[in-house]
């Protein structure tokens, strides 16, 4: 068994989390419950590569996820840092040791649970819990969601959240990279966290990486390149598969050109900073999830991040899947999964190759479309679109390298597909596709589907079926509610994708040519804002050399150099 160790830096990073947890949390369920489905209890994961098991101090057997949470002071809402299952609350302290004398507190109000949250803990002093239907719960979820702990229904370990000191939740204030390095750099608090992740590693028999999600969108990406130099010089062999994650609430946000160019600079110094202190860099978050092309099957309002990130979620639990299936024989292949590979082996195969691009896209198909006979109804690779923004559309690279992830794959009448129809279909789709095949790809398989739990949100339109089945487009199916959640779908199939392509440039180039026109051109009006981070003109001039490698690296032929503005 090798351990994984996730990082969920941010907000958005940790509305994104919470949905991944819950996810494995109905997976374990599922495992053990006798009324489920036969897919779910041959899944064949092995879920202590994310859990860690212990005991609370009355020696209750535990079983937690290994993760370290950081947010803003007040992100928590209902749930206390310590989590749920260790109930000792450590008397506050000042913090001043010198100080004799009278010390204040001021605490807020406790947020009050919502029905979800009360039902989960079993709050029945004051409502029943047969009284709260299912239905209830959805609607409380959909219109009353304000913190990730909303709707988690996963139990944390004390050293797991941790809550910046002096940071009430004032994302306009911190919203910058400079500020994000200063918070964790100046004092305590990155030690702290530190501490924690030590716990976390020095437990684990063989880690094989850390996952790592941050909210890039501001203060928090400087948080998190403080914590990643900390992992570089502590733990210099332990891969780091970095997901920069960012909500469409952020672009809505740029209203003035001078918020626009600090946006800019900021999204030029955070990538270069991230991708630098990173084995493989994955952007997530488009501009609008409910007018891309992923969303064909989907109805998502943007501006709740509690529906936003559980399509993020989903695409980063099937990218995660084939570091934890069980490896069955001499061959690694079993009826119900086959592809299994470590963090490692999927980071050399993207990045340790070929151009060593560190750059990857993330596609999704949600769900995909289903298959007949040993062929897709519809084009499976057609179907995957990017959750990476910025990226360009049909491009032919003949140097492309891919993983790919299809699970719980349906037939028609909800037919279960067998590993080989999988891999069968996949490899005459590439045999008869139109566009240039890549140079490599790797295809993992696994019969289980995406669970859906029930906190998770109404996005599916109403042409998707119970177990994530196609509809066809009848009278009966048009009249149905437009929107689609746990109490409709139970499962769904999933397809997802990390590709190392020149789609990407665009992403790139835009990054590159933020830094050359804002900081680094002779009178560029944001070398103030950098200055005001912390950046001299030595190291400005390092950011556009960095970019510009990367540039080059999927680019040959263009020429870029930081020198060529003076």
């Amino acid at each position: 068994m090798k351990e994984l160790v996730t990082f969920q830096v941010g907000s958005y990073a940790n509305f994104i989390g919470s949905h991944f947890w819950n996810f494995q949390d109905e997976l374990l369920g599922l495992l053990e419950d006798p009324q489920s489905h036969l897919i779910f209890k041959n899944q064949n994961l092995d879920m202590d590569v994310l859990y860690r098991t212990g005991e609370t101090q009355q020696g209750i057997p535990t079983y937690t996820p290994r993760l370290i949470s950081v947010d803003f002071q007040g992100s928590l809402g209902s749930m206390s840092s310590r989590g749920t299952l260790y109930n000792h609350n450590p008397s506050p302290s000042s913090g001043v040791a010198t100080w004799t004398g009278n010390v204040s507190t001021q605490a807020s109000e406790p947020h009050k649970k919502n029905l979800f949250l009360q039902r989960l803990y079993d709050e029945g002093q004051e409502i029943n819990e047969s009284e709260i239907l299912d239905t209830d719960v959805v609607k409380s979820l959909e219109d009353g969601v304000q913190y990730w702990t909303d709707f988690s229904k996963v139990h944390y370990h004390p050293q797991s959240l941790f809550e910046l000191n002096g940071l009430w939740m004032d994302p306009k204030e911190f919203n910058n990279y400079g500020i994000g390095r200063n918070t964790v750099s100046e004092g305590l608090q990155g030690d702290e966290i530190n501490e924690r992740l030590r716990f976390f590693m020095e437990e684990c028999d063989h880690v094989q990486g850390i996952q790592f999600m941050v909210d890039d969108s501001g203060g928090f990406s400087g948080v998190a390149a403080s914590l990643l130099e900390n992992i570089a010089d502590e733990y210099t062999n332990v891969p780091v598969l970095l997901f920069s994650v960012r909500s469409p609430n952020y672009y809505n946000t740029l209203t003035s050109r001078k918020l626009s160019i600090t946006s800019n600079l900021h999204d030029a110094v955070s990538f270069s900073a991230l991708s630098s202190l990173c084995k493989l860099i994955v952007p997530v978050g488009l501009p609008s999830l409910n007018e891309s092309r992923v969303s064909q099957y989907l109805n998502v309002e943007d501006v709740k991040l509690y529906q936003s990130s559980a399509v993020y979620a989903s695409a980063i639990h099937s990218i995660n899947l084939p570091f934890r299936m069980k490896k069955m024989g001499p061959t690694g292949e079993s009826s119900n999964e086959s592809g299994a590979m470590d963090l490692y082996e999927c980071i050399q195969m993207l990045a340790g190759q070929g151009r060593q691009n560190t750059v990857a896209i993330l596609d999704a198909a949600m769900p995909p479309p289903s298959m007949t006979g040993k062929r897709f109804q519809q084009p499976l690779l057609g179907n995957l679109h990017p959750l990476t923004p910025e990226t360009a559309h049909d491009v032919d690279d003949s140097q492309a390298i891919e993983t790919m992830i299809v699970h719980g794959a349906l037939g028609a009448g909800e037919k279960e597909v067998s590993v080989s129809e999988v891999r069968e279909a996949v490899e005459t789709e590439y045999e008869n596709t139109s566009s240039t095949r890549p140079r490599f790809s790797h295809l993992s398989v696994s019969r289980c589907p995406l669970p859906i739990p029930l906190p998770f949100p109404s996005i599916f339109n109403n042409l998707v079926g119970r177990r994530g089945d196609l509809l066809s487009n009848s009278p009966t199916v048009s009249e149905s509610p437009s929107r689609r959640g746990p109490l409709d779908v139970h499962s769904i199939p999933m397809a997802a994708r990390l590709r190392s392509s020149t789609a990407v440039l665009p992403f790139l180039e835009n990054r590159l040519g933020y830094i050359r026109k804002f900081g680094i051109e002779r009178g560029s009006i944001g070398a103030n804002v950098l200055t005001s981070w912390g950046f001299g003109r030595e190291e400005i001039e390092d950011i556009g050399e960095n970019l510009s490698k990367m540039v080059l690296a999927l680019n040959p032929q263009q020429e870029y150099s930081s020198d060529d503005s003076d």
